[in-house]
């Protein structure tokens, strides 16, 4: 097939370099967002997508939104018998959906019908899912509710950030989409509907929703921690400054601390929670670089009963 591949970010490039090394199929030209401002020059950078696709000698579009006519007239030019998507990050109106023969596919790393929606491995993080995985499914004009190709599944691990968990599901995501293009292609692979039953959504997960609430339970804390990991990254406040918490774990035997009361060693740095304490391992204090937690509680001198987020 000729294919139109529209992605943005990193964990999009897996599955564009898995077409492009497909021999049954053609990147005829690949739709990214607008190049976006980035680093402290605030310089215009491209998107990894973009980037990936300039190397690899396939045209970039970039639209400022999918229903520019200029966009519309180059796709319909170009005539894809399908588009597969990865994270574009912006909604297509019918008038785009209409436009591919065999429609706009889209790899979604959740398992449908369950976490819809642009945060879908942090939410299955943060509610302590144990597998999650990816779909292929047919775009239509609701939010992630196309009928299904294909999906693979994915065991969460204990110590897994949504950072962790992403990666390797752009990985595995890039072969079950390139797979579902072969099955469409051949006519092997029909969409099926998803289920009513089971529908969770997940919005994109906001900075005060990454603000830890210590009267939680440590395992909230450590879920809510590593599944805003990499980003927007957990926070709370420590003497009026924001501290942001990069690794943290659950201590089962130690439940002397009340919520958000902090206790410091020579190495460890305990907080207290709704039950038991967790240990701070990694924190990034406001304008500063990330560090161990124990360098950090000798630099601040921390003093007995200090507590976090207040």
């Amino acid at each position: 097939m000729k294919l139109v591949f529209a992605g943005t970010p990193e964990v999009a490039v897996p599955a564009l370099d898995a077409l492009i090394a497909s021999d049954r199929h053609e990147v005829a030209a690949v739709v990214s967002r607008p190049d976006a401002p980035a680093g402290r020059g605030r310089r215009l950078v491209a998107s990894p997508v973009a980037e990936r696709a300039a190397e690899a000698g396939i045209e970039v579009l970039k639209p400022a939104k999918p229903r520019d006519e200029e966009f519309l007239a180059r796709l319909r030019e170009i005539a894809p018998d399908c588009c597969p998507v990865v994270a574009y990050g912006a909604l297509l109106p019918k008038v785009a959906l209409d436009v591919p023969a065999r429609g706009w596919v889209n790899l979604h790393f959740s398992l449908l019908p369950a976490w819809r929606g642009a945060a879908p491995v942090q939410h299955s993080v943060i509610a302590g899912d144990e597998v999650t995985g990816a779909s292929t499914f047919l775009i239509e004009e609701g939010l992630d509710s196309g009928p299904v190709y294909g999906v693979l599944t994915e065991e969460i691990r204990p110590t897994d950030t949504s950072g962790d968990l992403l990666t390797r599901l752009a990985f595995a995501g890039a072969g079950l989409l390139a797979a579902t293009m072969d099955g469409i292609e051949d006519g092997t692979l029909h969409a099926v509907p998803q289920p009513h039953e089971g529908v969770t959504l997940a919005p994109k997960i906001t900075v005060e929703d990454a603000r830890i609430t210590w009267s939680a339970p440590a395992l909230r804390v450590d879920r809510v921690v590593r599944g805003c990991t990499p980003a927007p990254g957990a926070w709370t406040v420590f003497r009026g400054e924001r501290l942001k918490l990069i690794q943290a774990t659950p201590v089962l035997d130690r439940t002397d601390l009340a919520p958000g009361e902090l206790s410091a060693a020579k190495n460890n740095v305990y907080v207290g929670t709704g039950s038991h304490a967790v240990e701070l391992l990694w924190v990034q204090p406001q304008g500063k670089k990330p560090m161990k937690a124990a360098d950090w509680a000798r630099g601040v001198r921390i003093v007995h009963g200090e507590l976090l987020g207040s």
